[in-house]
């Protein structure tokens, strides 16, 4: 990838990124690299064009302005060096197919969960495939200002050969920028990483409307927490990997904590999840509180979370009653607003709901 100063060739132009899904994640990521000479294009479809700047937000509170074209489609964007989809999963294929305009254009793909790398590579068969893993907390206050919350950083591994050159040039930019960086060997054993620390008090949260510390402060809930994990690791462990660092997210650490006795590990993982994510709810309880008195307009992600984890836990033959039982009850709250009335707040309501057996516990 060429440089933002000097361009291959002789073009003094800078680089030309696309950032398909310009939430929280894509201003962030997008704006952070306008901040080191990028001409960003940010996708936003419930906005019409302009040439407004955005505001980054630092985490000292120092106020960054970067210019930015917005567009509605993808498709008027100028071409792009590199295009960054930052959209939830069950949007994803969608996103992918207008930048089909660009088929070679290397794509980093940042969603959470597992399965965004298959599906871009099936949708952008000659295109550079670039996994990231997004570990510093962020919010958009509004869609003119992005606040970077903590640290953390981003980890990159290139998902096939094509994209391994661009690795290294693409890491150094978001250095540049003052984000924390890692370049990870795989990109399979990185996600699956950032699964893992995803998970906690993610999917119970969702379901019960509870703060990490209240279900970590209650044994039973934390057994459950506790079961989805250690399912996870075993998926983790058939399927060839172990759990990597990435910045600010001691994931290897994570899974030592969990594997030990749960009268121990409670303890320790309470004061974890209750200081995590600075203050920042989980995804799926967000994604859940959006809808209000109504259903989820859209689908949550938790079939590339503890979905993830249970389909493939069945493909390789590991026991995920918990994983599934959760994916199951997430999706039931999302859909349905008398089911996260009757569930929310109770924790006995939400055990006699989970239905698996007190082995899985």
């Amino acid at each position: 990838m060429r440089s933002a100063e000097t361009p291959a060739g002789g073009d003094t132009r800078p680089k030309r990124l696309l950032v398909v899904g310009a939430g929280a994640v894509g201003s962030f990521l997008g704006t952070l690299l306008g901040s080191v000479g990028y001409e960003v294009t940010l996708v936003r479809i419930f906005e019409p064009p302009s040439e407004k700047a955005v505001t980054l937000v630092m985490p000292e509170g120092a106020r960054v302005v970067v210019p930015v074209h917005r567009v509605t489609r993808t498709q008027d964007a100028l071409s792009p060096d590199l295009i960054l989809v930052a959209v939830k999963m069950p949007l994803l294929r969608e996103a992918l197919l207008p930048t089909l305009a660009w088929p070679d254009v290397p794509t980093l793909t940042v969603e959470n969960g597992i399965g965004a790398e298959d599906i871009s590579a099936e949708i952008r068969t000659v295109a550079p495939q670039i996994a990231g893993s997004l570990t510093a907390p962020i919010r958009l206050a509004s869609e003119d200002e992005v606040l970077w919350l903590g640290h953390g950083g981003i980890g990159l591994a290139a998902a096939n050969a094509m994209a391994i050159p661009f690795v290294a040039p693409l890491l150094a930019d978001f250095a540049r920028a003052g984000l924390g960086t890692a370049r990870l060997p795989a990109a399979r054993a990185m996600k699956w990483s950032k699964l893992l620390a995803n998970l906690v008090a993610n999917a119970i949260g969702a379901i019960l409307d509870l703060d990490p510390d209240a279900i970590y402060s209650d044994r039973r809930l934390f057994a459950v927490e506790r079961r989805q994990l250690l399912e996870t690791l075993a998926v983790m462990a058939a399927l060839g990997d172990k759990p990597v660092p990435l910045p600010g997210a001691a994931v290897p650490w994570l899974a030592r904590v969990v594997r030990l006795p749960g009268w121990l590990s409670r303890p320790i993982l309470r004061r974890v999840a209750a200081g995590a994510r600075a203050g920042k709810l989980p995804s799926l309880r967000l994604h859940v509180q959006a809808a209000g008195d109504g259903p989820a307009v859209e689908q949550t992600e938790v079939a590339w979370m503890n979905g993830a984890v249970a389909r493939v836990g069945q493909q390789l033959g590991i026991p995920t009653p918990v994983n599934a039982r959760l994916t199951d009850l997430v999706e039931d709250v999302a859909a349905h607003p008398d089911r996260r009335a009757w569930l929310r707040h109770d924790p006995e309501r939400f055990l006699a709901e989970l239905r698996v057996p007190k082995s899985g516990l």
